[in-house]
C-alpha cells in the first residue's frame, strides 16, 4: 500500500479522535463553563450536525481546487477547530470551534476516500479505503482512551491541543506524502449532483444509515446498559468501548479485504450477522462475559460494512464520485443520530435499557433487505443492458444471411 494511505490514516485518526473523544469530557466541559450536562450534550449534536451539513457544502466548494489541496485546507480547518475549542473562554465560542473542526470531517474523509482509491489497481480499491479508515477506528482504541485519561488528568483544554498537534502531523504528511493527482476534466458540479440520480448510490447511502445507525442504537446506551444490566463497575465502560474499537479495526480491515473479492456477499454476511448479533445483545447484556464478547462483535461487524458501502457509492457514481463519496460520510453521522434517538425514546418508553438493541436489530435487517433489492436490481438492469445489445447483433446477423 502506497505511503500516501498513511498520511491520509493520521489524518482519520485525528478526525476520530476529536469526534469521540468530547463523550468521555462532558462532565468537566461542563463543569468549567457552569452548563447543565445536556447543555454540553450539544457539543457532540453540533458536531455530527456540522458532520452533515459540512460534507456536501466543503466537497461543493472545493470542486474547483486540486484534491490534494483540498485535503491540506481541510486539515487546516480541522487544526483551527480544535485550537479554537482548546481556548475558548465561553461554552458558545468552543461550541463554534466544534463545528469548524466538524466542517473538515466528512470532506475529508469522502475526498480522501477517492484518493485513497484512485492510489492503487482496481482489485485493491476497497482496502486502500480501509487503510485510511483504520485511523478513523484506531482513534477509538488509543486516541480517545488516551485523550480522555490526559483530559481527566491535565485538563480537557490539553486534549484538544493535542488533536490540533495531531491535524499539523496529518496536513505534514499530507503536504509531503500525497501526490498531486490532477482533477478529473470536464467534471463539473453538475455532473457530481448526476450521481444522486442514480437509484444504486440512494440505496447504499440507506444502507449506511440504517446499517450504522444499528450498531450506534446499542453502542450509545452501553454505559447503563452494562452498568445496570451485565453489573459492571462504571469504571469497566472504558475498556469496554476500548474492545468495541479493537472489533471496528478488524472488522474494517476484514471488510475491505473481503470487499474486493465479493462486495455484495461480503454486505449479507456483514448486515445479517449484525442483526442477528443486536438481537442476541438482548440477552447477552444479562452476562458479563457474554456482553464484553458481543460489544466486539458489533464493533467488528458494523465496521466490515463500512469499506463495501464507500466503495459502492464510489463504483455507482464513477466519473463524478467525489461529493457522493463525502455525503456519505454525512449519511454515518445521520445514522449516529437517528439510531440515539430511536433508542433514547424505547428507553423512555419503559422498555428497558436493552430496549435498544432491538431497535438496532431491526435497522441492520432493514439494511440487509435493501442490500438485497439493490443487488436484484443490478442484476435486471444487466439483463436488460444484455438484452438490448443483443438485439441489433441479431439483425445484423439475419441482414448478413439474407445478403448472403
Amino acid at each position: 500500500m502506497p505511503l500516501a494511505l498513511l498520511a491520509l490514516a493520521i489524518g482519520a485518526f485525528g478526525i476520530g479522535t476529536t469526534e469521540f473523544v468530547i463523550m468521555g469530557l462532558l462532565p468537566e466541559v461542563a463543569s468549567d463553563y457552569g452548563v447543565s450536562i445536556p447543555t454540553a450534550g450539544f457539543l457532540v449534536t453540533g458536531y455530527a450536525l456540522g458532520v452533515m451539513f459540512g460534507a456536501p457544502l466543503m466537497t461543493v466548494l472545493g470542486t474547483k481546487i486540486p484534491r490534494k489541496r483540498m485535503l491540506m485546507l481541510l486539515m487546516g480547518l480541522f487544526i483551527v477547530g480544535n485550537l479554537l475549542s482548546a481556548v475558548a473562554p465561553a461554552f458558545s465560542v468552543m461550541l463554534i470551534g466544534r463545528v469548524v473542526a466538524s466542517l473538515a470531517h466528512g470532506a475529508f474523509f469522502g475526498i480522501g476516500s477517492v484518493v485513497a482509491a484512485d492510489l492503487v489497481a482496481p482489485h485493491k480499491k476497497a482496502g486502500a479505503i480501509a487503510m485510511m479508515f483504520t485511523g478513523l477506528t484506531v482513534a477509538n482504541v488509543v486516541g480517545v482512551p488516551l485523550g480522555t485519561l490526559i483530559g481527566q488528568s491535565a485538563g480537557w483544554r490539553v486534549t484538544f491541543a493535542v488533536v490540533a498537534a495531531l491535524g499539523v502531523v496529518g496536513l505534514a504528511g499530507v503536504a509531503k506524502l500525497v501526490p498531486d493527482v490532477p482533477k478529473p476534466e470536464g467534471v463539473r458540479l453538475r455532473h457530481e449532483l448526476a450521481a444522486f440520480t442514480n437509484v444504486q448510490v440512494l440505496l447504499a447511502m440507506a444502507m449506511t444509515v440504517l446499517g450504522f445507525g444499528g450498531v450506534f442504537a446499542a453502542i450509545t446506551y452501553i454505559a447503563p446498559m452494562m452498568t445496570h444490566v451485565a453489573g459492571f463497575a462504571d469504571g469497566s465502560v472504558t475498556w469496554l468501548l476500548v474492545l468495541f474499537g479493537l472489533g471496528m479495526v478488524g472488522g474494517n480491515l476484514v471488510g475491505g479485504k473481503f470487499a474486493d473479492r465479493a462486495l455484495m456477499p461480503m454486505l449479507y454476511v456483514s448486515l445479517g450477522a449484525l442483526a442477528v448479533v443486536l438481537a442476541l445483545f438482548t440477552l447477552t447484556a444479562h452476562d458479563k462475559i457474554a456482553s464484553a464478547v458481543t460489544v466486539f462483535l458489533i464493533g467488528a461487524l458494523g465496521f466490515a460494512t463500512v469499506p463495501p458501502l464507500q466503495k459502492r457509492v464510489l463504483d455507482h457514481a464513477h466519473g463524478a464520485p467525489t461529493l457522493a463519496s463525502a455525503v456519505n460520510i454525512g449519511a454515518f453521522n445521520l445514522g449516529n443520530a437517528l439510531s440515539a434517538w430511536l433508542g433514547g425514546v424505547v428507553i423512555a418508553a419503559g422498555l428497558g435499557y436493552t430496549a435498544p438493541n432491538w431497535v438496532g436489530a431491526v435497522l441492520a435487517a432493514a439494511a440487509l433487505l435493501l442490500a438485497v433489492l439493490s443487488s436484484a436490481l443490478e442484476r435486471r438492469q444487466s439483463a436488460a443492458r444484455a438484452e438490448a445489445e443483443a438485439v441489433p447483433v441479431a439483425g445484423e446477423r439475419r441482414a448478413a444471411a439474407v445478403h448472403h
